[in-house]
């Protein structure tokens, strides 16, 4: 699967910009324009990167980090500002950052820290748990809790549900399943995805969360939620 980056910045030509270059780079974007939408995104623990500016409306980039270190979410974080002031760069760092780049920076040298978290980050086997609301699913143990409780998965349904969660807000493609979860678009057929989903789908609805994992026609399923949906762009 492609990495997954979030950017969260108020100057819509910094998102833009930053949106349609990651992606020729191979990265799957996300953008959001202020702190609050910034902090639900990244709380889903479903990217692998956050491009956090500071100066943000509705809450700073600094309180974005402090709440999400807070919660236990570790999810890489590269501070952008315009600020230059060693003291500012040492707050951030001092908050979890992984990095600090100043506006106006070079996208060449943006990429390269971004691959770098990336490469650091593929070689910490440890990964956190993935949450849309009350749902969590816990990749170091391989367990889904709604609202506290279990909900019982074939380790197939798991790894299924492992990739819509950790894909929040973006459809994923019949074929994208079919590659990560079953290794191989030859092994299986997308009739079986159809099923694997219903499966999956089903036991959800048995505990109330059946409206997360949706069909989107013609493109695939996403999974989200009412929370979500509310900050994702477009």
């Amino acid at each position: 699967m492609k990495p997954r980056v979030l950017v969260v910045d108020d100057e819509p030509g910094v998102r833009k910009a930053l949106h349609r270059g990651l992606r020729a780079e191979g990265m799957d974007v996300i953008t959001a324009g202020d702190g609050p939408s910034g902090l639900r995104l990244a709380q889903t623990g479903s990217f692998d990167v956050l491009l956090l500016d500071i100066m943000l409306p509705g809450l700073s980039g600094y309180r974005v980090l402090q709440q999400l270190r807070a919660q236990g979410i570790q999810t890489p974080v590269l501070m952008i500002s315009a600020k230059d002031g060693e003291v500012d760069q040492a707050d951030g760092l001092d908050l979890g950052a992984d990095g600090y780049l100043v506006k106006p920076f070079s996208f060449v040298v943006l990429v390269a820290q971004v691959r770098a978290v990336l490469r650091r980050a593929s070689a910490d086997s440890a990964r956190g748990p993935l949450r849309i609301g009350a749902l969590v699913v816990d990749r170091a143990t391989r367990e889904v809790r709604w609202q506290g409780d279990p909900v019982a998965l074939s380790p197939r349904e798991f790894g299924l549900l492992e990739v819509l969660v950790g894909r929040a807000g973006t459809v994923v493609t019949k074929d994208e399943l079919l590659r990560a979860v079953w290794g191989d678009e030859q092994a299986a057929t997308r009739n079986v995805v159809e099923v694997y989903v219903g499966y999956v789908r089903r036991k959800l609805d048995a505990v109330g969360a059946g409206s997360l994992v949706r069909t989107v026609r013609g493109h695939g399923y996403l999974a989200s939620d009412a929370q979500l949906d509310e900050v994702l762009p477009g």
